[in-house]
C-alpha cells in the first residue's frame, strides 16, 4: 500500500483495493488530496489508523476518515452519475454531510448533475469489507468515519477501460468537492482554521511533477518561435520595397532552423505526464505540452500554406468585437502628419545605454536579475527572448517613447521572466500555455502606467488587428499594405513593418493579441483583479483560477520584483481609474 501525508491535516482519504483486480482510475480519484492511504482490502489497518488518529486528534481535536469505493455498476445503460454518502447512525457529523452533499451536487459530468444520496448505517465501510474502525475503536481513537460510494461512470462497464476525458473531468471536480467538505469539517469540528478550501491542497511538488516540468521547460528553452519566424532582413526588405514604389513584394530571409522537429516531438511526447496525480498541475503541464507541440509544428511549417492555420490555432481569431474596436480606434484617432516619425530619435546604441540604466535599477533591488542587453544585426525592432533584451542594429526609438518601451520590454517581459525563474514551476518562466495575450496586455498597460501610451501607439495596435483580419480573409501582402498606408493613413515604413509582422513565416497572427489582451486585462482589473499578482511569472489569463489555487497552497511565491513604474507618483491615480473600470479609449484621457 501507499500512505501519503503532505503535512498534518484533520482528515485522511482511504481506498481499499478489491482483491480480484487493481483499479488505478479509482485510486487516482483520491491521490490528489493532501492525505491519503491506498491499501489491499485484506490488510488490517486499524492499528495504523488509531495511531494516526491519536496524533491528529491531539493537534486538531478531531479527525475524519473518508473511505472511498466504487459502487457496482448497474446493468442499465448508460450508468447513472451518482454518489452515495454513508454515515454512522450515531452522532453523524451533520455539518460535514451537508457540505459534502452540496459540493458533490456541483460535480457535473457532461452537463449531468449527479444524484447524491445519504445513508445512515450502524457501521460504515466499503461493500463486502469490515469497517476500517469499529464503533469502539472510533470512540477510543477519536476518529469520525464517513464513506463515499462513486458510480464508475468514467469506466466502460464491459471492458473496464477508462474513459480518459470523463475521468479527468471527474477527478478535477471531485478533488475540489472533497476539499470543500474537508474545509467545512475543519471549521465545524476542529481547531484548524484554513483560510480557504484550496489551502488544504498539497503544498509540496512531487519529484514526478518536477521532472515533467523540467523536461517541458528544457524543450521550450531549446527554440524560440518568434526568432524562427521573424525575418533577418527587415530593413533591407523595406528599402527594396520602397525602391519598387510599393508595387512588388520582396523576399524575406530567415535564420536557419536549429531544431529537428521530429526529434523534439519525440522527446516531448515521451515525457511521462500521465504519472502526475495532481489534477491542477496536470492541467497546467498538459496544456503546455500541447502548445509546445503546435509551436514545433509552426517551426516546421514555416513558409508553407500550413503555417497560417497553425498560427490561428495558437493565437485565435479576430472576432467581431475586437475588429469593431480596432476600426473605432482607427476612425476616432487621427493619423499623424508626415512620415509619422518623431524629430528626435535614439539609435540602437543610445537606446541600449538607456536599457542598461533600467536594468541597473532592477539589479540594485535584486542582484540575481540576470537580463542583458544585446544589439544584433539579425533582429528587426526590439524584443525580449529568454529574458534578454534584444535590439536590432537598425532600430530607432522615438525619444518620447523610450520610457514606455522600457516599461513594456524590461518592466514586463524581462521582469516576469525573472520572477517566473524564482518559482518552483519552471513553466512560469518559459510561459504558461496561452500566456501571450495577458503578457502583451500587461506590457501595453505598462506603457499607460508609465505615462507613455499615446494615440499613435493605440492606432498601431488597432492597425495590427486590421492587418491580421485582412490576412485571414485572404488579402495579399500588397493589399494589406495599401489598406494600412492609403486608407488608414499609416506612414509607408510603418505600414510595411506592420504588414511584414503579419505575413512573416507564412501568416503570423500573433499581432492581434496586443489589443485583445489589453481589453481582457482591463476587464479583469475592473472586476477586482489584483495587478501585482500578475507579475509572479508569465501567466495565462484563462488559468488564473489555477494560479490562485496554487497561491493558496503556498506552492507559488509572491513576485520577487515589481515594475519600476508602479512606484511613480502618477501610477496611483492611473491604477484607481483602472479599478473603477475604463475602456481602451479612456486610456488616452489626461488623468492629471
Amino acid at each position: 500500500g501507499r500512505l501519503h501525508i503532505d503535512r498534518p491535516l484533520p482528515f485522511l482519504c482511504v481506498y481499499r483495493r478489491p482483491g480480484d483486480r487493481a483499479w488505478p482510475d479509482t485510486e487516482a480519484l483520491l491521490a490528489s488530496q493532501s492525505a491519503w492511504l491506498i491499501a489491499p482490502a485484506s490488510a488490517d489497518l486499524s492499528a495504523l489508523l488509531c495511531v494516526l488518529a491519536a496524533c491528529h486528534r491531539e493537534l486538531f481535536g478531531a479527525w475524519l476518515l473518508l473511505e472511498i469505493w466504487t459502487d457496482a455498476p448497474p446493468q442499465a445503460e448508460p450508468p447513472p452519475h451518482a454518489f452515495r454518502i454513508v454515515a454512522p447512525e450515531r452522532q453523524p457529523p451533520a455539518e460535514l454531510l451537508e457540505a459534502l452533499e452540496a459540493a458533490l451536487l456541483r460535480v457535473t459530468l457532461r452537463r449531468r448533475t449527479p444524484k447524491v444520496s445519504v445513508e445512515y448505517r450502524p457501521a460504515v465501510g466499503a461493500p463486502g469489507l469490515a469497517p476500517l474502525l469499529n464503533p469502539d475503536q472510533q470512540a477510543r481513537c477519536g476518529a469520525s468515519l464517513v464513506g463515499l460510494g462513486i458510480s464508475p461512470v468514467y469506466r466502460d462497464p464491459d471492458s473496464g477501460a477508462t474513459y480518459t476525458f470523463a475521468h479527468r473531468a471527474l477527478r478535477r471536480r471531485l478533488n475540489r468537492a472533497l476539499k470543500q467538505a474537508f474545509h467545512a469539517f475543519a471549521l465545524h469540528y476542529t481547531s484548524h482554521r484554513p483560510p480557504h478550501y484550496h489551502a488544504l491542497g498539497p503544498r509540496s511538488l512531487t519529484s514526478r511533477v518536477e521532472r515533467v516540468d523540467a523536461a517541458l521547460a528544457d524543450i521550450s528553452d531549446g527554440f524560440d518561435l518568434l526568432l524562427h519566424v521573424t525575418p533577418v532582413n527587415g530593413e533591407a526588405a523595406w528599402r527594396a520595397f520602397r525602391d519598387r514604389h510599393y508595387e512588388r513584394e520582396v523576399e524575406f530571409l530567415y535564420r536557419p532552423r536549429s531544431i529537428d522537429p521530429a526529434q523534439m516531438k519525440r522527446r516531448l511526447w515521451n515525457i511521462p505526464l500521465d504519472d502526475i496525480e495532481d489534477p491542477t498541475l496536470f492541467d497546467l503541464l498538459a496544456a503546455k505540452r500541447d502548445e509546445l507541440d503546435r509551436q514545433i509544428t509552426l517551426v516546421s511549417d514555416r513558409n508553407t500554406p500550413r503555417f497560417l492555420a497553425g498560427a490561428r490555432q495558437l493565437f485565435g481569431e479576430v472576432d467581431d468585437a475586437l475588429l469593431g474596436l480596432a476600426r473605432e480606434l482607427l476612425e476616432r484617432l487621427p493619423a499623424p502628419e508626415g512620415d509619422g516619425e518623431a524629430a528626435h530619435q535614439l539609435d540602437a546604441r543610445a537606446f541600449a545605454r538607456r536599457a542598461e540604466q533600467e536594468l541597473a535599477w532592477y539589479r540594485q533591488r535584486d542582484a540575481s536579475f540576470a537580463a542583458r542587453v544585446e544589439v544584433r544585426d539579425d533582429i528587426a525592432g526590439i524584443l525580449v527572448s529568454h529574458g534578454n533584451f534584444l535590439i536590432g542594429a537598425d532600430a530607432r526609438v522615438d525619444a518620447g517613447r523610450v520610457d514606455a518601451a522600457l516599461a513594456h520590454e524590461i518592466g514586463t517581459h524581462a521582469l516576469t521572466y525573472h520572477n517566473g525563474r524564482s518559482q518552483p514551476l519552471q513553466e512560469l518562466r518559459v510561459g504558461m500555455a496561452g500566456y501571450e495575450p495577458l503578457q502583451e496586455g500587461l506590457a501595453v498597460l505598462a506603457e499607460y502606467l508609465s505615462g507613455g501610451l499615446d494615440a499613435g501607439r493605440l492606432r498601431q495596435l488597432a492597425g495590427r488587428v486590421l492587418a491580421v483580419h485582412l490576412l485571414c480573409a485572404g488579402a495579399g501582402f500588397i493589399d494589406v499594405f495599401r489598406v494600412l498606408h492609403r486608407e488608414q493613413g499609416f506612414a509607408a515604413r510603418a505600414a510595411f513593418m506592420m504588414t511584414l509582422r503579419t505575413f512573416r513565416g507564412g501568416g503570423y497572427v500573433k499581432d492581434a493579441i496586443y489589443l485583445r489582451g489589453l481589453v481582457r486585462l482591463l476587464d479583469h482589473l475592473a472586476g477586482g483583479g489584483e495587478l501585482e499578482a500578475l507579475y509572479l511569472g508569465k501567466l495565462a489569463q484563462a488559468r488564473l483560477p489555477l494560479i490562485e489555487e496554487l497561491r493558496w497552497r503556498d506552492i507559488l511565491k509572491p513576485p520577487l520584483l515589481l515594475p519600476r513604474f508602479l512606484g511613480q507618483p502618477q501610477a496611483g491615480a492611473r491604477r484607481r481609474r483602472l479599478a473603477a473600470g475604463i475602456r481602451v479609449l479612456d486610456l488616452l484621457e489626461d488623468d492629471a
